[in-house]
């Protein structure tokens, strides 16, 4: 047998070691209890069960760069989204939304109708705005825009929170002819930017076919004035014509460039009589 001396300072061993795991057993109940009352704060706050979350694959058949999408694995089954430089699409689809603003009678909807030409998908008309949609594959992918034209009226302001929101980009458009739609630019972007400060402003002058009828030194002071309106925009400037389809194509290439750094090979004309590009 032990010695009672021996005998006791075991039975305290065991004694402090019972107390140190009753007390640790106290401190992960009350641990539990904590963890159990705050999941049913966060359910409470945000409706919901706590969300699992599982990293969704990335399509490889994209040609545009993704970016990983995170979504509540019980709903894993309709989650086939990705987001494309961060436009949410579905597959290969890329959504892109731009808004055509200037004064009536300037050409705006006939430079629509140029680009979009037969393979217009749908349109929804209002009074004031006419909304079009196409969609073009470019190296694999789809890209979809969905251009906005706003009515050049005062009644069409109304449209403009809708119209500006979320859009990629922002045709600020003018009659080439008409120097009055070129000084209404400066009241459009000032309006559009209340909506949407970090779309891509373009400044468009329509009608270069009639344009190149007028006096030269007309010419040059309309282009002198333009240049300097870009300038102050920070927006590149094209001299275009529906008619003969003078750069119109071009400039929804030059969008797409710039939102997926696209190589633009095309160079700066500032000759006067001649179509002007000016970034």
């Amino acid at each position: 047998m032990k010695p009672p001396e021996k005998m006791t300072q075991l039975c305290r061993k065991i004694v402090h070691v019972n107390i140190k795991w009753s007390i640790l057993g106290r401190v992960s109940i009350f641990r539990r209890f904590f963890r159990f009352i705050w999941d049913r704060i966060l359910v409470c706050s945000i409706g919901r069960r706590p969300v699992n979350y599982t990293k969704l694959a990335r399509r490889d058949s994209s040609p545009v760069e993704g970016i990983v999408v995170y979504g509540d694995e019980d709903d894993e089954a309709d989650l086939s989204r990705v987001i494309c430089n961060g436009y949410e699409t579905d597959s290969d689809l890329v959504s892109l939304k731009i808004s055509l603003l200037g004064d009536c009678q300037i050409g705006k909807t006939s430079f629509l109708i140029k680009y979009v030409g037969d393979e217009e998908e749908k349109s929804l008309q209002m009074s004031g705005l006419n909304l079009v949609n196409k969609t073009l594959s470019v190296q694999g992918a789809r890209i979809a825009f969905s251009i906005w034209d706003v009515g050049g009226d005062s009644n069409s302001l109304d449209h403009l929170p809708i119209a500006c929101k979320d859009s990629v980009a922002i045709f600020f458009m003018f009659d080439l002819t008409s120097r009055c739609t070129l000084n209404s630019v400066v009241g459009w972007y000032s309006q559009a930017r209340k909506w949407n400060q970090t779309a891509i402003p373009v400044l468009i002058g329509t009608k270069f076919d009639d344009f190149v009828r007028l006096p030269p030194d007309l010419q040059w002071t309309i282009v002198t004035q333009a240049r300097a309106y870009a300038k102050a925009m920070k927006a590149t400037l094209f001299f275009s014509s529906a008619k003969h389809n003078i750069n119109v194509n071009k400039i929804f290439k030059f969008i797409m460039a710039k939102l997926f750094n696209l190589p633009w090979t095309v160079e700066r004309n500032l000759t006067i009589g001649e179509p002007i590009i000016d970034f």
